[in-house]
């Protein structure tokens, strides 16, 4: 893959699928901006990981729901390097519970984790980009958000969302050279899905017509895809990597 940008900010970076991120988009040469909110030695570590195997990395950190700090991050990166070519919005929570017992503060924790921060990063983002004409930003949704999901109301609510707005920004980005797509992962490999029982995990299996979980790898070579040159004709549309889940 070809990537006419140099740098780029991946959000919530320091582990589980946004650190395959981070380390896919380094191998393919391009810098990147690995944000965290708290344990920055988790950050550190993934920057210094990324340097030894030959790339470049910088950490910088803000919390996605603090719009100064997120916009005081952009202007850092772009004081720093002169530009900033793509955005992973990839940083999200979950506040699951069923919708009887979830209290409106629980609801709106996680849209604005998800969502309310995807649209701060989408809008500064394109601000940025607009001034180059050039620009690709990936918004990391979840299968969820086109299916729903019984205990996941604020969650299912929050990617929805995300994946409406992701193609309303690529219309109004459009005339400017920024593009904006959003990827819908299925169930994947982590450190929260190991703590599945192997009956829970069967289940889910079961499901999946490929007959296995996704791997971060899957979805760090989906938004390097989306990111590259190769995908300079693709706009606004919501890549689904989830085995074939959702046909």
């Amino acid at each position: 893959m070809t990537f006419t940008g140099s740098n780029v900010l991946i959000t919530g970076a320091s582990r589980g699928i946004g650190a395959s991120i981070a380390k896919s988009l380094a191998k393919r040469g391009l810098k990147v901006w690995i944000n965290y909110r708290s344990k920055p030695e988790i950050a550190d570590a993934l920057k210094d990981e990324i340097i030894a195997d030959g790339g470049r990395a910088a950490v910088v950190s803000f919390d996605v729901t603090d719009e100064a700090g997120f916009i005081a991050g952009i202007k850092a990166i772009v004081q720093s390097d002169g530009e900033l070519s793509y955005i992973v919005n990839n940083a999200g929570i979950t506040k699951d519970k069923l919708v009887l017992r979830m209290k409106t503060q629980e609801f709106m924790d996680v849209i604005n984790a998800n969502l309310t921060s995807t649209f701060i990063g989408c809008r500064e983002g394109l601000k940025v980009m607009s001034k180059k004409r050039f620009g690709s930003v990936v918004n990391i949704s979840s299968i969820v958000g086109e299916t729903g999901n019984a205990g996941q109301v604020n969650y299912s609510a929050s990617k929805g969302g995300v994946n409406a707005m992701t193609k309303s920004f690529a219309q109004e980005a459009a005339s400017r050279s920024v593009r904006f797509n959003s990827i819908t992962p299925g169930f994947i490999a982590t450190e929260m899905t190991d703590e599945l029982s192997d009956e829970v995990k069967e289940s889910y299996t079961s499901k999946i017509p490929l007959k296995r979980f996704g791997s971060t790898d899957d979805i760090a070579n989906a938004v390097a895809f989306l990111l590259s040159d190769e995908s300079s004709y693709i706009t606004g549309e919501v890549l689904r990597v989830n085995g074939g889940m959702l046909m």
